[in-house]
């Protein structure tokens, strides 16, 4: 899309961009029903669209839907915005307008989401449009919850299960050598090579240890019984146990 000049028929190197003291002018005018000032107001901010659209390359979908989908959310935006409020307009514009790109991905999304689920987002997103149109800025998720008289729960797993799936293999930054993908930025905490190695370090300890050290170590420690337990079912006393213990984890401590 990068290489496009038009979408949906507009020459997106020619779109005018307009200064905050001309927008809000226009959208002052636009609330008092003058219907050339909010023309102007659409067309002056499609580079705003355009500009919001760019964040969802590369997800197969065509760049003149997400333009006119994108524009959608443009035109609810200029219809719902505060002009009282002391907020620029793009910063209340790009939300509604990344709003509207996302609910039409889920609804044609490949991915089944529970009816159920879906209509509790739809809501949360419809509530999260009023909260934004009273205080021009992105309700907690508490504020929504309260404004549904639902869990806080349920919204965040609402809104978690339309998620937009993102590729591991997508890039996030590039150099013109180098590409860095979500896969490079993504850390396995549990399967780490320190980790890795650990395991292997135990298991050649573990093996150095007698038949009788092994078992009474996994009872004491897989299973979690007690030395008296382990002494009754090993058949020995509970110091003999607990000095074969000592005496096993001294040597697996010596050989890590």
């Amino acid at each position: 899309m990068q290489g496009k000049v038009e979408i949906c028929g507009v020459n997106t190197s020619k779109l005018k961009v307009l200064r905050n003291e001309e927008t809000m002018e226009l959208l002052r005018r636009t609330k008092e029903g003058d219907k050339e000032a909010r023309e102007k107001l659409i067309n002056g901010n499609l580079r705003l669209v355009l500009s919001v659209i760019q964040k969802f390359t590369g997800r197969g979908e065509n760049a003149d839907d997400l333009f006119q989908v994108g524009c959608v959310g443009l035109i609810k935006a200029i219809d719902n915005f505060d002009i009282t409020q002391p907020v620029r307009f793009s910063t209340y514009g790009v939300p509604m307008i990344v709003g509207e790109i996302r609910r039409y991905l889920r609804d044609n999304s490949a991915i089944r989401v529970s009816r159920s689920m879906r209509d509790t987002a739809y809501k949360v997103m419809q509530a999260r449009e009023r909260l934004m149109a009273q205080s021009q800025r992105e309700p907690t998720v508490e504020q929504l919850a309260a404004e549904l008289g639902i869990p806080r729960e349920d919204v965040v797993f609402a809104m978690d299960a339309v998620v937009d799936p993102v590729s591991l293999f997508e890039p996030v930054y590039s150099d013109g050598t180098d590409t860095v993908c979500v896969m490079d930025q993504v850390r396995d905490n549990k399967n780490t090579d320190e980790h890795w190695l650990e395991h292997i370090a135990l298991k050649d300890a573990l093996d150095r240890l007698g038949e009788r050290e092994r078992h009474i170590l996994a009872l004491r420690f897989y299973e979690g019984k007690t030395q008296m337990e382990v002494s009754a079912e090993v058949g020995i006393s509970q110091a003999q146990v607990s000095r074969l213990e000592k005496n096993a984890l001294k040597t697996i401590k010596k050989n890590i």
